[in-house]
């Protein structure tokens, strides 16, 4: 059997999700012959560990634990007197973190997994790459710094999975890569990359007024607690950056023009959020009515996307034609189009569900079983006759 160990950043919702899949995958994985062994979990205050990262793991009942603790909102803390293992607190995590990084990494190999929301991990990540971990992220915004830290993650690609950060389980990356690894110029690429705002643009297409669509996507859950963190477009700018620094430009999300759907005055700093939603939202309906008309003069529907081509990188609601994979998008399904030299005239199109803890767990942990080729084969014994 071979073992993969794994340390697991970020205990929210794709963190538990993933911890939950790995347990009941324990079957199918011995029959392929893997077993992913947990050695640590850590969120942003707390790290647990297993009380020996070279032979011990967190077993299946811990996990389980941890998903329970979390769920319920308590700190990972109080799992120290569940089972056998090590707790570390702030500010000694990422320390503790990049020194399970450096021992294992050097000796067994480490699956360093960032299942979180935060930017701070990029120190933690850079550092573990040198010491010849892998590192699998559905986290977006260590993608999203800086060239010269960007350089240092990717320097070892075959280390590196990250199919999750962009349309959750759908194959996007995994598709360009090997496009582009064909020797195919890509040379547009333009997708809806937001559930959310997917889901919005063909409501209001059906003539429903924009404040009332996105309220009715709140009080589905479809939305972030404050929808503006969707409506913003920066969570769709930092997927289009992904994908266009793939594509080999070397651009900043400051380099990108981002089309937000609500004005600088009505910002989270400016207005609370009761006020938007009550009175900010209607003021808006006008406009993209206006806009929805307009294009329908034209032939074509609204619908907020990211475009990638030669001279742009950009998001915001373009006009697209009503036949297209675009076009047809209803509900909260992602859609990419790629054209490039084979996909010229009718471009490789990929569709699904590209939202949702259950979706995007699955994606990372496809990819961590995708690196499993990198971790050494359990030695074989040989007995003379």
């Amino acid at each position: 059997m071979k073992n993969i160990p794994l340390l697991l950043m970020g205990c929210g919702g794709v963190g538990r999700q993933l911890l939950q899949h790995i347990v009941s995958c324990r079957s199918l994985h011995a029959k392929q012959g893997v077993h992913l062994r947990v050695v640590g979990v850590c969120d942003s205050k707390c790290l647990v560990v297993a009380p020996d990262v070279f032979t011990a793991e967190l077993d299946d009942s811990f996990l389980l634990e941890v998903c329970r603790v979390k769920s319920n909102g308590s700190p990972l803390l109080t799992l120290g007197n569940f089972g056998a293992c090590q707790v570390f607190t702030s500010p000694d995590v990422l320390l503790k973190v990049t020194d399970i990084g450096g021992l294992l990494g050097k000796s067994t190999g480490l699956a360093f997994v960032d299942c979180s929301a935060s930017a701070e991990t990029i120190g933690v990540l850079n550092r573990v790459v040198d010491f010849g971990c892998c590192v699998v992220l559905a986290n977006k915004k260590p993608l999203t710094v800086s060239m010269d830290d960007y350089d240092k993650l990717v320097s070892q690609p075959r280390r590196l999975r990250h199919e999750s950060t962009v349309g959750a389980g759908l194959p996007a990356i995994a598709s360009l890569n090997r496009i582009i690894s064909s020797g195919d110029p890509v040379y547009r690429i333009i997708g809806s990359l937001s559930g959310t705002l997917g889901y919005v643009m063909s409501e209001v297409e059906d003539g429903k007024p924009f404040s009332q669509v996105v309220s009715a996507a709140k009080s589905l859950g479809y939305t972030e607690p404050d929808p503006r963190d969707d409506l913003g477009g920066m969570d769709v700018a930092r997927k289009a950056l992904i994908l266009a620094r793939l594509l080999g430009r070397r651009i900043n999300l400051d380099d990108m023009k981002i089309e937000s759907l609500y004005p600088e005055e009505m910002g989270p700093d400016v207005m609370p959020l009761e006020d938007f939603l009550a009175n900010g939202l209607p003021l808006l309906d006008k406009n993209i009515e206006d806009r929805i008309k307009q294009a329908s003069a034209n032939g074509n529907v609204l619908r907020y996307v990211c475009l990638i081509d030669d001279t742009r990188c950009e998001v915001g609601i373009q006009e697209v034609p009503k036949d297209s994979a675009l076009g047809r998008l209803r509900g909260s399904d992602n859609v990419l189009e790629i054209y490039s030299r084979c996909y010229e005239k009718q471009p490789l199109v990929i569709q699904g569900a590209g939202a949702g803890n259950d979706t995007t767990a699955a994606g990372v942990l496809a990819d961590i079983l995708d690196i499993q080729d990198l971790f050494p084969q359990p030695s074989v014994v040989h007995r003379g006759h």
